[in-house]
């Protein structure tokens, strides 16, 4: 794992403490679980985006039939 440094006010880092305590957690801990749960929102957003997308533009490949030695040329 790697380490980052923060840069936080007293009374946050007292809060975030406090909570982390309360939680049961430590404040890395706290911290890390915070990162991963945005992170794995703004991915299952962009999914739901993406898939709205592709539904909304279906493509037109006006009757051409792709072969996989086209798709893949070496």
């Amino acid at each position: 794992m790697k380490n980052i440094t923060l840069a936080l006010d007293e009374e946050t880092l007292a809060a975030g403490r406090d909570y982390a305590r309360r939680h049961q957690t430590t404040l890395n801990g706290l911290v890390r679980d915070l990162l991963k749960k945005n992170t794995a929102t703004d991915r299952t957003a962009a999914l739901t985006e993406l898939l709205r997308v592709m539904d909304a533009y279906p493509g037109n490949s006006k009757g051409r039939k792709w072969r996989r030695e086209d798709l893949y040329a070496r």
